[in-house]
């Protein structure tokens, strides 16, 4: 069962939230270059790459948990977001974005993920 991730609205918003991700990533403190922002860069980045080695996969399960892991890595992204708020990393309204975004993306995968369990 093998799914275009290409044509998959998910997988192109899990795209959008990576280029957000990488860009407000350049607002942040040097002093975060190989803690939160490389941590930041591999969670937005394996949103998508989860979505897309799921959807060449046999099964609707084994597909499913492939969106797990999409899921959890969105999880702990909207933590590393958290951390940036809270120590007033960034701007406001970028932060906001990738938060807002970032939700937008987890309810997709929740909604997608249940059409095949």
């Amino acid at each position: 069962m093998a799914h275009n991730f290409l044509n998959l609205s998910v997988w192109q918003k899990s795209m959008e939230l990576t280029d957000l991700i990488y860009s407000y990533n350049k607002s942040l403190p040097v002093s975060e270059r190989y803690n939160l922002i490389d941590q930041m860069n591999r969670c937005s980045c394996s949103i998508p790459s989860n979505i897309a080695e799921g959807s060449g996969k046999r099964t609707n399960k084994h597909f499913a948990e492939f969106l797990s892991m999409s899921l959890s890595s969105s999880f702990e992204l909207q933590t590393q977001l958290l951390i940036c708020q809270r120590r007033n990393y960034g701007k406001n309204e970028e932060l906001q974005k990738c938060l807002d975004l970032t939700l937008e993306v987890q309810k997709m995968l929740f909604s997608f993920k249940q059409k095949f369990e």
